[in-house]
């Protein structure tokens, strides 16, 4: 695989009543192929939001992942707006222009950002804060790739502060 210059699909997912933030660094290629934020079928993000919330995980199309969403007042989007990237490997990440999230913290209640992985957290912190002051709280990735922390309990532990600002 090579390097190949991406610009971000979709719009972030929220509205006025949204309490959190959640933000990725960039689609991986199977979510662009599903159209949707977390969308490889091993990627553990619907699982683990549900399992905090005591929820059902959600049916994977599009429409029941943002409807799971606004109805628990989670707000989702990626740090990136576009890249120059290899696959879904975040440490291939080159040319990184970040999003502009003054729309959200503009028209949503955002109380807390979290963002998921360690590059997506360098990205804010580098790319995002300067910008807009505020602070992100780091949550263990859910890709994959991290499959080895996912088993551990402070993985859980982690993704279950959500809950205090919901």
């Amino acid at each position: 695989m090579k390097l190949e210059q991406l610009f971000h699909p979709w719009k972030p997912v929220y509205d006025e009543n949204s309490k959190i933030l959640i933000l990725g660094s960039f689609p991986s290629p199977k979510s662009r192929e599903n159209h949707f934020y977390y969308g490889h079928p091993q990627n553990i993000f619907w699982k683990i939001v549900a399992k905090v919330l005591n929820q059902q995980e959600p049916i994977p199309t599009p429409e029941e992942r943002k409807k799971f969403l606004l109805d628990n007042h989670i707000a989702v989007w990626d740090v990136l707006a576009s890249c120059e990237i290899i696959g879904a490997r975040d440490d291939s990440i080159q040319n990184p222009i970040a999003n502009d999230f003054s729309e959200i913290f503009q028209n949503a209640s955002i109380q807390k950002v979290f963002t998921t992985g360690k590059k997506g957290s360098q990205l804010y912190e580098k790319l995002c804060y300067p910008v807009n002051g505020i602070k992100a709280e780091y949550l263990p990735s859910t890709s994959p790739a991290n499959r080895a922390m996912q088993g551990k309990p402070e993985f859980l532990e982690s993704w279950s502060q959500i809950k205090n600002y919901l």
